[in-house]
């Protein structure tokens, strides 16, 4: 689907170019739309690379085992049908940790490691999310942000004099959204 729309729009652009006789303006636009793209892709692979090392040694260090232990009442609430002891609060606990500081890219790795283990925990039919997979995706996709890492770097990456100046909308924000997809999540649940 997502294939069929990007591929529309790019040879909608071409089209609309070669028709207004501004073939230039789309050449150098792929150029510098290339460019841009590269640029921005090194400057957030160093980002995630600092936060999965700093993750990782976190996970190593048990730091992580113990923040999952702090956190159990919020899980209890958010996942009643995982056990305590299973391995996909861990990784739950590191996704949103990582969401939480702002690092949505360094959250993934955590993020797939635990839709594996809740997917050994699925009674459901095959191809059928349990309600724990559901609680989980909402809550990784609305991410509760205390600092928003990635906007605050693609911020000064396009040379804002301010980047920091969303912080506290973005909190407010991405509080909002969560709350209002956990509410959402609890519902639906009930109703299954």
């Amino acid at each position: 689907m997502l294939n069929g729309i990007w591929g529309f729009f790019v040879i909608g652009g071409i089209l609309t170019g070669a028709f207004l006789g501004r073939m230039d303006m789309v050449t150098a636009a792929v150029i510098g739309g290339g460019k841009s793209a590269m640029e921005l892709a090194f400057t957030m692979a160093g980002v995630v690379a600092v936060w999965s090392g700093v993750l990782k040694i976190a996970e190593r260090g048990g730091m992580i085992d113990t923040l999952a232990g702090k956190m159990t009442p919020i899980m209890d609430f958010l996942f009643p049908t995982i056990p305590r002891s299973h391995r996909a609060r861990k990784y739950i606990a590191t996704n949103f940790v990582a969401n939480f500081l702002g690092l949505g890219w360094a959250a993934t790795p955590a993020g797939l490691m635990a839709m594996k283990e809740l997917q050994k925990l699925n009674r459901e039919q095959e191809g059928t999310a349990s309600s724990a997979m559901c609680m989980f995706l909402t809550v990784n996709m609305t991410s509760l942000q205390l600092v928003t890492v990635n906007i605050l770097a693609y911020r000064t990456e396009f040379g804002s004099k301010n980047p920091a100046e969303i912080v506290g909308v973005g909190i407010v924000a991405t509080l909002i959204t969560t709350l209002v997809g956990i509410f959402a999540a609890k519902l639906l649940e009930r109703r299954m």
